[in-house]
């Protein structure tokens, strides 16, 4: 058997490049060439854990944002041939379940997931084929289409929020979500107040849409400062909170307007509580959302921004290494400060592997 190379997790914080065999396709399946693969905070929670109750355990192919070449179809696959440039999300509903049927296919109770990015090759599965794997456009760059994934859902949450044009929103958070959502907002009219917590989140806030910018290192007030920049000082239209932290989920609440919109799209670890002014959410008329994940269509709304060249694809990969450097990658994403960027790493398995 033909044998390539891969990530495997074993366990937390145990990521092993291996020979491991080359998938073949099944009906309806397609394998890819994988061109490029992103690192996520997804994929950094799995290898701290060591697993996902979703995504599989150890031994397990690892990473789930890409984008690559077809090298095999499957029989009845219908739409895509060999040599076609694609980007398969990482999931894909079953569209007959409870909540798929009602509009809500992000929480299909058969969401099937996909993994092994980070490998030279990758097996897609039928139903993702089928549902949620999209034709790149000539001209558009592997890593740039394997944004489309994290872009889903950031979009997702701003449609969710119901954001509109000529409105503010906060963002709390200058992590790679944080800086999407600030970028989706201002290409939809948004202005966009950005919350950071060091110095060096600045710029790139800038860059990604943010006309104004609290830094957390710089004040004890926080809420009133990000407050003192909307209208009035009664907060903001819309706030997301990005961060993931109990502190956070209080601040976004006393950051919004009256009869705003908070949008908790940061998970924190389960169990998590908070404290919330419960007084202030009913005679505020305060509507509290969380969102996860996304779905076909908002993948294609994701997908148009950047094959159109609205987002700023090339601006959000900060680094690029071959696969053989993905441990290392890993290793470093644990350490703030350890040398790598903030946002993404475009990993090429046609480079550096073992």
């Amino acid at each position: 058997m033909a044998e390539m190379t891969a990530a495997v997790l074993h366990g937390k914080e145990d990521l092993r490049l291996e020979h491991v065999e080359v998938p073949r396709a099944g009906a309806g399946e397609v394998v890819l060439r994988v061109g490029a693969a992103l690192t996520c905070g997804t994929d950094l929670k799995v290898y701290k854990r060591g697993y996902h109750a979703a995504m599989g355990k150890p031994p397990m192919l690892f990473g789930h944002e890409l984008a690559g070449t077809v090298v095999e179809a499957g029989k009845g696959v219908d739409g895509f041939q060999v040599g076609d440039r694609v980007v398969p999300l990482n999931s894909a509903p079953c569209d007959r379940c409870f909540f798929c049927v009602r509009g809500q296919q992000n929480l299909c109770e058969d969401l099937l997931f996909n993994n092994g990015a980070y490998a030279e090759f990758m097996r897609v599965p039928a139903r993702i084929v089928e549902k949620n794997m999209l034709a790149i456009p000539d001209g558009v760059p592997f890593e740039h289409a394997a944004l489309t994934e994290p872009l889903a859902c950031a979009v997702r949450g701003f449609e969710e929020s119901g954001a509109k044009a000529g409105e503010t929103m906060i963002v709390i958070g200058a992590g790679p979500i944080g800086l999407m959502f600030m970028h989706v907002a201002e290409l939809a009219g948004v202005r966009v107040i950005a919350v950071v917590k060091r110095a060096d989140q600045m710029g790139v806030a800038r860059t990604f849409g943010a006309s104004e910018i609290v830094r957390v290192d710089e004040i004890d007030d926080v809420v009133g400062a990000a407050r003192a920049l909307t209208d009035g000082g009664r907060g903001a239209d819309v706030v997301v909170e990005a961060v993931a932290v109990p502190e956070t989920w209080e601040w976004a609440v006393d950051m919004v307007r009256k009869g705003g919109v908070v949008n908790f799209f940061g998970g924190p670890p389960a169990g998590t509580k908070v404290r919330l002014d419960t007084n202030r959410l009913h005679y505020g008329d305060i509507t509290l959302k969380a969102s996860f994940h996304h779905t076909p269509a908002t993948a294609r709304t994701a997908f148009g921004l950047v094959t159109s060249g609205r987002f700023k694809c090339a601006e959000y990969i900060t680094a690029r290494v071959g696969l053989g450097e993905i441990e290392g990658v890993f290793e470093r994403m644990m350490v703030r400060g350890g040398g790598l960027p903030d946002i993404k790493t475009a990993v090429f398995p046609g480079e550096g592997g073992a």
